[in-house]
């Protein structure tokens, strides 16, 4: 009996290795490499003349189009849709649709959503040091110098226990340490400006002279962010893209620094209040995506963006393991993903423990993050996820 395998393709290297592998000749790979790669791409907030015209080129390219019924009749004033087919279709589709004036738009959307979900490789331009994810993932290390934070608060509200735990990270392996003064633990307050600075720059100032490991300020107060960088702190850590202070771009613009933009649904003081989404992942891409735009239009350069889901803020426990599940989905910014699970509640209320507990559960959605598409995770265990991303690494990198 012949063997047969599944092969489980995800991407064009893959693909071209396994064509490889088959014995097919380079001019042959290059017209078949993307026939390999099936995509499921849905197209919100249609007009059913448009949903119709999708659906009719994609059947004539072998594809196929889910759409509402009543967009048939055009009953309905929008509707989604779902396209389905290889690469090598949608590059077609998208050269039929150039052709139709009023769609111009959609064809340049959908060229802009291929060109983003294949780019693999990003620079981060950090002062004293230069990143390029793809290669491995990052870790990015939690020093809260806060008295409330949800899992470690008091522990390093001391300004020397904060630096001995810095250079710790540091020589533990973390590639950034994330400095915040402000926690942002469901239910918090806002921290007042003066406060927040007393915290974190006599720490950033030290660890900033004494390691050389890169140091992320944890803030979404313009004021904090452009003393904390003025103290040797060289990313920006915003968990409200943009959202709460965009005067936070024009400091990011100016001194050239990475930012990182998180999503969040209201804020720390009332965001697990009333969490309800209609369509979780496009309000998350659509808030994302405005921070962006934000970001761009003050001058920060789009290489030196990254995006963030925001585990645990404003999501309710089945949005966290969706969100972690289907991470890839947010390659379609084009921009590097950062991902932070640790300790957080989902995780508890998976295992039945307190956040002192939750090591094996935040080890567990590192790797998955990881081989999901995350480029930086963000963990307060930096020894034991340093070493978890390592095994990760080497299986997502792995061939054959």
């Amino acid at each position: 009996m012949n063997l047969i395998r599944c092969l489980h393709i995800t991407d064009l290297k893959e693909a071209v290795h396994q064509i490889e592998n088959v014995g097919v000749d380079p001019t042959g790979i290059e017209l078949m490499r993307g026939k390999t790669l099936h995509f499921n791409l849905k197209v919100e907030g249609i007009d059913p003349r448009t949903a119709n015209i999708l659906k009719q080129e994609m059947l004539s390219l072998g594809g196929d189009a889910a759409i509402d019924g009543r967009g048939l009749d055009c009953s309905v004033q929008s509707t989604d849709g779902l396209l389905m087919g290889s690469q090598k279709q949608f590059e077609k589709l998208i050269q039929k649709l150039d052709v139709y004036p009023h769609l111009q738009k959609v064809a340049q959307a959908l060229k802009e959503t291929f060109q983003n979900m294949f780019k693999n490789h990003f620079t981060l331009r950090c002062r004293r040091r230069t990143f390029n994810l793809g290669e491995r993932t990052l870790l990015m290390g939690v020093l809260n110098v806060t008295p409330d934070s949800f899992s470690d608060g008091g522990r390093f509200f001391d300004k020397d226990k904060a630096i001995a735990h810095g250079i710790k990270m540091a020589e533990e392996g973390a590639d950034i340490i994330d400095i915040g003064g402000e926690s942002t633990r469901p239910g918090s307050k806002p921290l007042e400006l003066e406060e927040e600075l007393h915290r974190v720059l006599p720490v950033i100032e030290v660890l900033s002279r004494e390691t050389d490991i890169p140091i992320s300020i944890d803030s979404y107060k313009s004021e904090v962010a452009s003393k904390a960088i003025g103290a040797g702190a060289q990313i920006i850590n915003d968990i409200s893209g943009l959202h709460f202070d965009p005067a936070l771009a024009s400091v990011a613009a100016k001194e050239r620094t990475p930012i990182v933009l998180m999503h969040i649904r209201g804020t720390p003081e009332t965001m697990q209040k009333d969490v309800h989404y209609d369509s979780l992942f496009s309000e998350i891409i659509a808030y994302l995506r405005e921070g962006i735009e934000r970001a761009e239009s003050a001058g920060v350069d789009p290489e030196q963006i990254v995006v963030d889901p925001g585990i645990g803020f404003g999501k309710t426990f089945q949005d966290n393991l969706l969100l972690i599940k289907h991470l890839s989905e947010f390659r379609i910014l084009g921009k590097p993903i950062l991902l932070g699970t640790s300790r957080k509640t989902f995780i508890g209320k998976i295992l039945g423990t307190d956040p002192d507990h939750r090591l094996e559960g935040t080890l567990s959605s590192i790797a998955i993050g990881v081989l999901n598409g995350a480029h930086i995770i963000r963990s307060h265990d930096v020894l034991q996820a340093k070493r978890t991303i390592a095994v990760a690494d080497a299986i997502r990198r792995a061939e054959g």
